[in-house]
Parts: C-alpha cells; sequence; structure tokens
C-alpha cells in the first residue's frame, strides 16, 4: 500500500477543488519536522510567504534536514511536494522555532497559505532534543506546559494576521498543542476554525474536558491513531478517534511514514488492538496512582540522568558512548537514597500493575474462547 509521500506525489486536484483532509493534513504536520530557519519569513517579518517550490529551488536546501529523525524519508516527501501540483504552490509565513532549556520548552509552529483562501496551522512534534522529551513528560503533571501556551499566543496572532478560515493541526505533541490552543484561543478565533487536526497526540489531564473551550470546539476535532497506538492514548482523552493501519510494530507506528494511504484517505481499522488497550490501560493506571509531586520528582530524575551525558539530543548519544554511559552511572550514584529508592519503586509499581493486569486480559481470554469457541482467539488479538 501507499504512503503520505505517494499520496503528494499523486496528487493533481487543488484544494479549492478538493478541500484539505486528514491525509493532507498529516502530510503538512510531518514537513513542519523541517527547519525552515531563513528560509521561511517568521511572525515579525516584513518578506512575503514562499511556496514549497521555490524554497525547493533555493541553495542550501540540506540544512532543511539537519537533526531530523528519519532523513531520507522526509527528503523523498519535501522532493514530492515540491513537484506536487497540490502541494508546490502552498505559501509557508509565520515560521517559529523556539528551544529554552530553562523553561523546558521544545517549541515550533508554520503556517501554510492554501489556494483556496484558507490556511492550515501546523504545530511541530516532539524532536529529537531532551528537553522536547521531558517538557512531554511535565504533561503529567503540570498545565499547562510552556508549549502549550506559546501555542495559544501563537493560534491568536495568525488568525488575526492572516484573517482566513483556519485548519489547525499537528502530529504527536503537535497535535497535542493543536487542541489546546483551539480550546484556549479566543472565541472569534475559534470561531473561524474549521477542524483540528490530532494525529497521534497525548492527551490532557482530566479538567481540560470541562472548560467551555473544549465543548464548542469538540465536534470539529479529528484524530487519528495507529492500531498499536502508544503515544497518542497516554493521559485522558475524549475525543473521537479514528484508527489507522500502519506497516509498523508497536511504538514504531508514530511514524507517520508507517501510516497507509488508499484512494487518496487513509486505511482505516475498526479498532485499535487488544493488546494496546492492555498495554495503554497499564500506563494510564500507574500514571494515575501518582500524584503531581511524585510524577515530577519520577521525570525530573531520569532527566538529570539523561543530561549528565552533556548532549543535547538523542542523536548526539550515539558518539562517545563509553564515556557517555560512564557519566550516567556516576549520576546514577549521585542520587540521594531517598529519590533512588522512589525511582525504583515507581518502576516496580508499573510491573506489579501489569502482571495484574495481564492476569486479568487473560481471563477475560478464557471467558472470550468460552464464549466464543475457536473463533474468538482470532478475534481477541485483532
Amino acid at each position: 500500500m501507499k504512503n503520505i509521500i505517494s499520496y503528494a506525489a499523486e496528487q493533481s486536484d487543488s484544494f479549492r477543488e478538493k478541500p484539505l483532509n486528514a491525509v493532507d493534513s498529516l502530510v503538512l504536520s510531518q514537513l513542519s519536522y523541517l527547519h525552515f530557519d531563513g528560509f521561511v519569513p517568521g511572525i515579525s517579518d516584513t518578506a512575503e510567504a514562499v511556496s514549497i517550490a521555490e524554497i525547493a529551488r533555493k541553495e542550501n536546501t540540506g540544512t532543511l534536514f539537519r537533526g531530523v529523525r528519519d532523513r531520507e524519508n522526509n527528503r523523498k516527501l519535501f522532493n514530492a511536494l515540491a513537484n506536487s501540483p497540490r502541494f508546490r504552490d502552498i505559501r509557508m509565513t509565520y515560521y517559529v522555532n523556539k528551544i529554552d532549556l530553562n523553561e523546558e520548552k521544545q517549541f515550533s509552529a508554520v503556517t501554510y497559505l492554501l489556494d483556496d483562501g484558507t490556511a492550515y496551522v501546523a504545530y511541530r512534534g516532539t524532536d529529537a532534543t531532551f528537553v522536547g522529551w521531558k517538557e512531554d513528560f511535565n504533561m503529567g503533571f503540570i498545565s499547562p506546559v510552556p508549549s502549550q501556551q506559546e501555542g495559544v499566543k501563537y493560534l491568536n496572532t495568525v488568525g488575526y494576521l492572516a484573517a482566513r478560515e483556519l485548519y489547525v493541526g499537528g502530529h504527536s505533541k503537535g497535535g497535542n498543542i493543536a487542541v489546546y490552543s483551539a480550546i484556549k484561543c479566543h472565541q472569534h478565533i475559534r470561531d473561524s476554525i474549521i477542524r483540528v487536526y490530532n494525529h497521534d497526540g497525548p492527551g490532557f489531564r482530566e479538567e481540560i474536558f470541562h472548560c467551555h473551550g473544549f465543548l464548542s470546539i469538540k465536534d470539529r476535532i479529528h484524530k487519528t491513531i495507529p492500531q498499536s497506538s502508544v503515544i497518542g492514548m497516554l493521559l485522558h482523552n475524549q475525543e473521537n478517534y479514528y484508527v489507522v493501519k500502519s506497516n509498523r510494530f508497536w511504538i514504531m507506528q508514530h511514524d507517520p511514514f508507517s501510516w497507509l494511504v488508499v484512494d487518496g484517505d487513509f486505511s482505516y481499522l475498526r479498532t485499535v488492538k487488544n493488546s494496546t488497550m492492555f498495554m495503554n490501560t497499564t500506563l494510564n493506571k500507574w500514571i494515575g496512582s501518582l500524584d503531581d509531586n511524585n510524577r515530577e520528582l519520577f521525570a525530573d530524575t531520569l532527566y538529570k540522568v539523561i543530561r549528565a551525558t552533556g548532549d543535547t539530543s538523542f542523536y548526539d548519544l550515539t558518539d562517545d558512548w563509553y564515556n557517555k554511559a560512564a557519566a550516567v552511572l556516576k549520576a546514577v550514584k549521585g542520587i540521594d537514597e531517598e529519590t533512588k529508592t522512589f525511582v525504583l519503586k515507581t518502576l516496580s509499581s508499573l510491573f506489579v500493575l501489569a502482571a495484574k493486569n495481564l492476569q486479568e486480559s487473560t481471563q477475560e481470554f478464557i471467558e472470550n474462547i468460552q464464549r466464543k469457541g475457536r473463533k474468538g482467539i482470532k478475534g481477541f488479538y485483532e
């Protein structure tokens, strides 16, 4: 089957002829992972918006892919978009890219101006930086995190400057920020939003679902997750979601390039796998068993250990791994005994909970077989 690269290469209809859909949203969300510094004007710049085709003709386009996961597929996608009748003339503007170690913030967004007079606001998901992943952990005990606040400010500003009807979306943390920003933006900006796309982004703390903003936008939220979603099922979720078939295994299905496309739309499944429900129930029960202070202590401790390498991203960890492993061990030894005990106890509780859930799932499996016979075996694992 095809994926978003082949979709981008084959589409010829304009957005006037075929309005933006969920696959287009994932394509543009994935494109937002590239580093457009120096290529796309920022919010305060006076330069005109630039098309994807124009960017492709510039020099030094190799810098677009620096530090980007899966450079090969991202390069293929970019080249397909630059040559696609549907995508090549999309104009890009209002690019923002901020990383702040002190605030534990990793935020980036860009706006695409479509030929039908609408705009698509894309929030970048978590990149390879440690601070980006730390901010993801922070979502479990802080609301809002700095990137969510930045997202709201960005949407309010772009909504005013663009003066168009809007689509808002993102992949992974970008999807979470898209939903949060749509919930918390000014009412007149929210009224201009056609749809919000959340591609396998994590959920929220429970209180977010009781506010007026969520209630007024929830019917316009379109969430997609792969059949073995992990990230997209974390924390609380009240948005309806659509399950997309992926050609990869377990957490690797978070990769947008693995999502399958058929006849111009995703290849959909009825539901996520039972094994996925088991895993996510375990993780969310475990997270729920910790209060905010303990969640923060656990995340801060792991972050402190990995920062001991002196690196800033996971890509850097592959170099000089012997000395970095030694630095990590030294950092672990430097943790006070009380914190060590807490971290080990917390991890142990995860395994205990997993064993309990496994026992419950096994009982469900046996009851399913007794109720449906041998045909129930296949159904349980699908």
